[in-house]
């Protein structure tokens, strides 16, 4: 797209690089120098009016016109009027005149009349980087349909858009836009920003392109892959049979056997290097134990801050934490992270160092226990490859209620039968320590009732260096954990069966779900309880009906707006004017398939 040098200055005032950007910046008014024959109040209307006499004030000068479209007479108002201003108003003279009218108990005025000689036309009005009469000479200049169309967006939808700034009666006379203009600014606005997330997009060599099958080591295993987590290994098969160094993000809800798909991932890639990398030392052990379990052929090593130095070139597959990064690294095929969102941003630029260093590059896997909403991401697709993993490989049976004070006797007898039967119990507080803001208890407020009532109670937080063994320990001889959401991602508890959170009302639903989903992993029956002061809360209502986590994060989408995903600001506010995540899949598929997406 080639620019003048007077419409490149313009575009870079707008904040702009497109005309589909210059198409969104709709008009947020008309001037309607029509005359009509009906005075209508509160609006901006064109007068034909002979001045029939005039008033001045030391602040104002007041006008009365004789209104001949309308056959009678209103006031004209004009406020610190500026000494020009008087020359347009001459007792006798007829012109017509502009300005707000109102009606206020049968008295009409006008406020701010001014002289127009030009009738008839309608003119939009901007808020933009430009002054409203320059945008207006750049739209009648620049915004064409076909230059719409040559950047891709259907003819259809640019003729629709286009005439929202070239408004007729019909635009200007309606209170707001109609289903097709809002449908049309809705795909102008998410084409837009996906062609934006695909100009972002960096294709690189391979360091390894190899056709690969998983089918051999998939029959070893005692039990079945899902039919999604065979979905997911095979969309990563066909990634590593292409030349181009993939880019996938493989998203799955809490339990659903991702594990399975990083395994398979490093089978398929053998006999080249792998490596994990997972936000906690607990994590990457217990994918080192996986690891060791499932590919026991496979030379695997795990590398954490206590790791002993060794020969990194002697292993085929290197599971760590962020230490991974501080080591002299080998080469390998394929690097795979968990949780990426959970490193620091220093970790994930040594990180990106590591997958971005030389003209070839490994195929790099990210894992995600965070379910996002489905449309979102089909949005991300148009940067990086996304898989969805949305079932779980034995169905939980979980019950959630939202429980008040007046349950607690009941929440009682609840632990203590589950402890009697060998389970544990997760209580999850809102603080560690007490709060003159917050109307729960905290940690430390909370922790002698219950280390007076029960046995074998464990207490951790975020800010405990000795949370990880807290949490190794509980797993293998507590009864009781109080904590806060520090658990909401991370060790495997299989006795886990029930979670009572305290203030729920003040955590996300993703986050309520994730805690929800350290319960009931071994397919025991499970628990969550969801704790508030508040008399009714329609959103864990609503959460307590729903299981699945990417129904979840699209409620979480109705609750609170989808923050700027582009520039990762501005994460409670919607980041779109006319898309709305939650509505509008069926808008982002059709767009999707316009820019011919891969899956």
């Amino acid at each position: 797209m080639k620019l003048s040098k007077d419409v490149a200055t313009k575009f870079a005032k707008l904040g702009i690089n497109s005309y589909r950007e210059l198409a969104l910046t709709i008009p947020n008014s008309y001037e309607d120098l029509r005359l009509h024959d009906k005075l209508t109040p509160h609006a901006y209307q064109l007068i034909d009016a002979t001045v029939a006499s005039i008033f001045k004030a030391p602040n104002t000068i007041q006008i009365t016109f004789f209104v001949h479209n309308f056959g009678h007479t209103i006031t004209g108002v004009i406020f610190r009027p500026k000494p020009y201003m008087i020359h347009q108003f001459a007792v006798g003279s007829r012109e017509y005149y502009y300005g707000l009218v109102e009606c206020k108990q049968g008295q009409c005025s006008m406020s701010m009349p001014k002289k127009v000689t030009k009738i008839g036309c309608i003119t939009p009005k901007y808020k933009c980087g430009l002054r409203s009469d320059v945008m207006w000479r750049l739209v009648q200049k620049e915004l064409k349909i076909e230059k719409l169309v040559e950047e891709g967006i259907p003819q259809n939808i640019a003729k629709e858009v286009v005439k929202l700034h070239f408004a007729d009666a019909e635009i200007v006379e309606r209170e707001e836009l109609d289903r097709r203009s809002l449908e049309a600014l809705k795909y102008l606005e998410i084409h837009t920003y996906m062609k934006e997330l695909q100009s972002k997009r960096r294709y690189f060599q391979a360091l390894v392109s190899k056709e690969s099958e998983y089918k051999s080591w998939a029959e070893t295993l005692p039990f079945r892959l899902t039919s999604q987590q065979i979905e997911a290994i095979e969309d990563i098969q066909r990634d590593f049979a292409k030349d181009v160094a993939s880019k996938r993000m493989v998203v799955g809800d809490v339990g659903s056997g991702k594990t399975m798909v990083i395994l398979a991932s490093a089978f398929m890639m053998l006999p080249h290097r792998s490596i994990l990398m997972a936000p906690t030392t607990i994590l990457a052990n217990q994918l080192y134990e996986e690891a060791c379990k499932f590919l026991p052929n496979v030379k695997s090593l795990l590398v954490t801050n206590k790791s002993k130095k060794v020969n990194l070139e002697e292993y085929t597959f290197i599971i760590g934490t962020h230490a991974v990064l501080y080591r002299e690294l080998p080469s390998a095929a394929l690097v795979m992270v968990d949780e990426q969102h959970r490193f620091g941003t220093l970790q994930r630029n040594m990180l990106e160092k590591l997958t971005s260093e030389g003209k070839e590059k490994p195929h790099y896997l990210q894992f995600s226990a965070t379910p996002i909403p489905r449309t979102l991401a089909m949005i991300e697709s148009a940067s990086v490859d996304v898989s969805l993993i949305t079932s779980t490989p034995f169905t939980k049976d979980i019950d959630s209620r939202v429980i008040h004070k007046s349950d607690f006797k009941e929440l009682l007898l609840h632990i203590k039968s589950e402890i009697a039967e060998g389970n544990q119990v997760l209580i999850v507080y809102p603080l560690v320590e007490q709060s003159e803001v917050i109307e729960y208890q905290s940690i430390e407020e909370a922790r002698g009732y219950w280390e007076k009532n029960f046995e074998d109670v464990y207490v951790t937080h975020g800010k405990d260096k000795e949370k990880e063994q807290v949490l190794l320990d509980f797993r293998d001889k507590g009864k009781l954990l109080i904590s806060t959401t520090v658990v909401e991602v991370g060790i495997s508890l299989p006795k886990l069966t029930t979670v009572v959170i305290v203030g729920a009302e003040r955590l996300g639903l993703s986050t309520l779900h994730q805690l929800r989903g350290r319960v009931s992993r071994t397919g025991l029956k499970g628990y969550c309880y969801l704790y508030t002061n508040q008399t009714n809360s329609s959103r864990l209502e609503k959460f307590v009906e729903t299981t699945s986590g990417f129904d979840i994060a699209n409620l979480d989408l109705k609750f609170r707006k989808s923050g700027d995903l582009l520039k990762g600001t501005n994460q409670s506010g919607n980041q779109f004017r006319w898309f709305d995540f939650a509505e509008d899949a069926t808008i982002a598929q059709q767009v999707k398939s316009a820019l011919h997406l891969a899956k």
